[in-house]
Formats: C-alpha cells, structure tokens, sequence
C-alpha cells in the first residue's frame, strides 16, 4: 500500500468527528422537537394511571393506641410487693409472681392466630371479611366463578390446582369458592399492622377496610377479644396456682413458709379479682377508634404526581435516543467521501 492511499484510509470521515463539550442548549433542541411525543407518553400514561386509580376502592384506616399497665398502676400496690417479696425469697416451684404485662406479650397476642380466630368466630366476621363472596339478601355465599384478571398469582393458582396430585387435591376445601377460616386469617394479616414504641411504651393498633364504621368496629373487637381473653387466661392461672398452694400447705411445717405461702395464695385471689373488673386490667386505651373521614389509600394525588415525573423522564429519555438513531441512520446513508 502507498503512502498516498494509507493516508486516505488513515483520515477521519467528516461525519464522524465527535464534537465538543455537549451544550444543554442542544438537549433542549431535541426535546422541543420531540415535544409531542413526550406529550402523547405522559398523556397517556397520567390518564390511564388516573383510571387506574379511581376505579380502585377506597381504604379507610382506623387505629387506637394502647399502653400496657402492671397491677401497680390499677392500684394493687400490695400484690407488686407481695411478688417482689415471693421473687426474694426464691418462690415456689410452679407458681407465677408475674404482676405485668409487657409491650411485647401484647404484641404477640394481637398477633397470634388464637386471637384471630377468637374474633373471627365471636363477631361472625366471614361475611363481613369477604362481602363480595356474601349474599346478603340469600344469607348465603354466591355460586363460584374464576375472573382472571392483571394479577398473575391467579394464573399461578390455577396451574399449582391443574398440576396438583389427586392426594393433595383431596385435602383442599370442597369448595374453593367459599372462604374458610386460613383465609381469612390471611386476609387479617394483610389489614392489621400492630406496631410498638419503645421510648413511649406504647402499642399502636390500625386496621384497613373499605368500610371506615366497620374499620373501627373490628380495631374495637381486636381490644375486647384482647382483654376478655388476657383475663381469662389470669383466671385460670391463679387458679390453678392457688389450687396447687393449697395442697401444699398440708405438708409445709415451717411457720415462715406457711406465712410466705398464705401471702402467695392471697396474691393469686386478688390477681383473680383484678381479672374479673376487666377496665384497664393489662393495659389503657389512650387513642380510642374513630371512624375515619378520608381514606388512607391509594393516594391519588401523590401516583398521578409521580406518574407524571416518571412519564416525563422516561419521553426524554426516548426522545434523546430517537434523536440518536436518526443521527446514526443518517451518518450510514451518506456514508464518508
């Protein structure tokens, strides 16, 4: 090869030359000429979010907040000391000196499928829960049918029944249209949030529901349940430790411990009387439920705002690469000379 024509194929193409620095001005340029179709790509996506978003049914949150109390705090200042006193001097062996319940304890308990179940039963809440499912007029559930919609986990289930052995099947329910109780004990799960504050000592308790009376209602039935069974579970408790005190009297010689015993077992009797007053026994409600006045979710104006930011950056976005493409189809159809 001569110098003359390595020199031609050495130069540069005059369409290839990278220019300089990159004005904004010349991304302005390009987005003010692909200016409809960054209209048309918000317009679109603002509008369909927007049907979207109102064509779903409003969640109304109602919530109360508890603090736990110890027996202290309900004026049974005698039984705290008599179960430091008990705890002192090593207990007996069996017995509870428990005088308070603790955040935590609760927590568990208004999470915990025992109580659930107590409140789903008590207040027949199956056609409350799953009222598209209820005939209220036939007092009955509708007949089943399958709409398949977006959702893909619906196309899922279908396939994990199709494929199913024969064993597995025969467990299931016998009609899987009708909800049974795992269901909504799931459903339960997903509307109720329990969370705690540590530094406040507090319990925060807030149900979502379409219905925003009913929403109240079934944050309530959560606080009843909650104390009618914490005060049962008390009952049987001292109950039990006073039957098990009382055998053991028989056989206890020592003065000292026949006194530490009587104290004991009137402990058990005061914590069963405590019990049975059921107001504020394990703890005070100090934001009672209220039926919301505006819906908690979706959030309309927050989506639609985000769609259309989202929408706007994603039209830049294509119009600079479209602009990118038709500079490069045009370097190729000419082509270097």
């Amino acid at each position: 090869m001569t110098e003359k024509m390595r020199q031609i194929v050495d130069a540069p193409c005059p369409y290839g030359e990278e220019e300089g620095e990159i004005n904004l001005l010349d991304y302005w340029r390009v987005i003010w000429k692909r200016r409809k179709t960054i209209g048309w790509i918000v317009a679109i996506t603002v509008v369909t979010t927007a049907g979207i978003l109102f064509s779903m049914t409003d969640i109304y949150r109602a919530k109360a907040v508890i603090i736990p109390v110890g027996v202290k705090d309900n004026g049974g200042g005698g039984s705290a000391i008599l179960g430091v006193l008990a705890q002192q001097f090593g207990g007996l062996p069996g017995i509870s000196t428990s005088t308070s319940v603790t955040a935590s304890e609760i927590v568990s308990l208004l999470n915990s499928n025992i109580l659930r179940e107590k409140i789903i039963r008590q207040y027949n809440l199956m056609p409350i829960l799953f009222y598209k499912k209820w005939d209220a007029k036939q007092q009955a559930w509708k007949p089943g049918y399958t709409v398949f919609g977006i959702n893909p986990f619906d196309y899922y289930s279908l396939l994990v029944k199709t494929v199913s052995p024969a064993s597995a099947k025969g467990s299931l329910k016998k009609d899987p249209h009708i909800p049974d109780t795992w269901d909504a004990l799931r459903l339960l799960n997903e509307m109720v949030r329990v969370s705690s504050n540590s530094k406040e000592n507090t319990i925060t308790l807030s149900v979502d529901f379409h219905d925003p009376e009913l929403a109240a209602k079934i944050v309530d039935y959560y606080l009843v349940t909650l104390t009618d069974y914490m005060s049962s579970e008390v009952k049987r408790v001292a109950k039990a430790n006073r039957k098990y005190l009382e055998e053991q009297l028989g056989g206890m010689t020592d003065p000292f411990i026949r006194q530490k015993a009587y104290n004991m077992i009137a402990q058990q009797i005061e914590m069963g009387i405590m019990a049975e007053v059921r107001e504020n026994f394990a703890f005070k409600v100090i934001d009672p439920p209220l039926a919301p006045d505006k819906p908690a979710q979706p959030k309309r104006v927050q989506i639609i705002l985000l769609s259309i930011v989202m929408s706007l950056f994603i039209g830049i976005c294509l119009a600079l690469f479209l602009e990118y493409l038709e500079k490069v189809k045009t370097k190729n159809g000419e082509g270097c000379k």
